[in-house]
């Protein structure tokens, strides 16, 4: 028969336990990511979660104590809209590579994105399911990833990249590329849709995405075309809520938009192009609007041919756009949607800083971080993360950056995340440290 182990002994380990699996934060000045007002402090966290923030914490025996040296500790930040799987990977590549390249790029630019201070990313098209398996199991460095799965698209629509002889010979044959590698999966009838929106979710995916209108990338579909029919929307908003999520559109135009919105449908990706008709439907429905700062600039995705043509329609109704959220005070989300550009990849924080154009640089942070957090929520009982993103408050997640200044001020400083995040911290565990 074994020994009983005294309890003061259980005791005494599980205290150890705690100690060594706890990080104390001291000497930072904290923004929470809600508020303008930065306090100075100290913050403890404990498996993973804000324990306790303010001052007269101390240290117990064990415990990992990080000294910020007056520096700016805030939330990691959040971008609501990427896609990890092709974003840092050339078109042809995309195309023409195995499979295994285009996930060996992916997971490296998952590692990079972090190291950028992206601490959560929303995927909203890819196959991304096996990335964040692989990050959330610590195989991989990476931001937390909500993966939407494969796009569903109509034939023809945004999503819709066969090449022409798949769209002819796709009646009834094998599945095209981009539906093996699990890119976009077609489907045409409520039922098909139905179809594909319960596949993605019984595969993992946190929220749908539904191409609702047409695209500046895509091959067949002018910009102002508008695509599924309120029945086939209002069955893939049915079969995602029914598993406890949402469903979130490709669309930018009013029609598009408004015919979303009508059949039950949360978010809008994009929407440049929306009148201020469709901009109160979506204020009085409390529908989110995950906006991108697409700009004639040197940020933008390169294109050429009719696809430039609609880019530059899209990046003329940006302004009007980021005026019209504020005016109505929609929910706005803030994401990159870089795709096939390394270059545009590793330009993530100054998409950020050019928000500046329209927002102060605490309602710029507060929107990649409190703002970005409240819409990962959105997938209820799907969140694979259940808990707080975004801010710096008791219980939520220790998603934290160390900032070598103060970003309130000079939000140019997020531009050169190398040099100036000093500590970046994920589910509590430093992944970075250069003070």
């Amino acid at each position: 028969m074994r020994p009983l182990v005294p309890i003061c002994c259980l005791l005494l380990a599980s205290l150890c336990l705690r100690a060594q699996d706890s990080l104390l934060i001291t000497n930072v000045r904290i923004f929470t990511g809600t508020s303008p007002e930065v306090r100075e402090g100290s913050v403890l966290v404990v498996e993973g979660r804000i324990a306790q923030m303010g001052s007269g914490l101390n240290p117990t025996q064990g415990m990992v104590v990080l000294d910020g040296g007056g520096r700016t500790l805030m939330p990691g930040l959040i971008d609501a809209h990427v896609h990890l799987t092709v974003a840092a990977i050339p078109m042809v590549a995309a195309m023409t590579a195995p499979p295994s390249y285009m996930h060996h790029v992916s997971g490296r630019e998952a590692e990079a994105t972090l190291m950028r201070g992206f601490t959560t990313v929303r995927d909203v098209g890819g196959p991304t399911l096996g990335l964040k398996m692989a990050v959330d199991q610590g195989l991989l460095k990476g931001p937390r990833i909500y993966p939407s799965g494969a796009m569903i698209s109509q034939t023809g629509g945004h999503g819709d990249f066969r090449m022409p002889h798949e769209i002819v010979d796709g009646c009834g044959s094998s599945p095209a590329l981009i539906e093996k590698e699990g890119i976009a999966m077609i489907a045409d009838g409520p039922d098909a849709v139905r179809q594909r929106v319960r596949e993605q979710l019984a595969l993992g995916a946190s929220q749908i995405k539904l191409m609702a209108g047409g695209g500046v990338s895509s091959l067949y579909d002018p910009l102002d075309v508008t695509q599924y029919t309120p029945e086939e929307f209002r069955v893939a908003v049915e079969a995602a809520e029914n598993w406890g999520t949402y469903v979130t559109v490709h669309a930018y135009t009013p029609r598009a938009i408004r015919f979303a919105i009508e059949n039950g449908v949360k978010c809008i990706e994009h929407g440049q192009l929306a009148d201020e008709e469709v901009v109160k439907l979506m204020a009085a429905k409390g529908v989110w609007w995950s906006l991108q700062p697409f700009l004639n600039d040197e940020h933008a995705n390169p294109k050429t041919g009719e696809s430039r043509k609609k880019q530059l329609l899209v990046s003329e109704g940006t302004d009007r756009a980021y005026v019209l959220a504020k005016k109505y005070k929609v929910k706005t989300a803030w994401g990159t949607d870089v795709m096939h550009s390394p270059t545009g990849a590793s330009n993530q924080g100054a998409q950020l800083v050019k928000m500046t154009r329209w927002y102060t640089p605490f309602e710029v942070l507060k929107m990649a971080t409190a703002d970005n957090g409240e819409l990962m929520k959105l997938s209820g009982a799907r969140d694979p993360y259940p808990g707080r993103l975004g801010v710096i408050e008791p219980g939520a997640w220790a998603d934290l950056l160390l900032v070598n200044g103060d970003p309130l001020r000079d939000l140019e400083l997020l531009a050169d995340p190398e040099r100036n995040l000093t500590v970046i911290i994920k589910n509590g565990k430093v992944v970075k440290d250069i003070r």
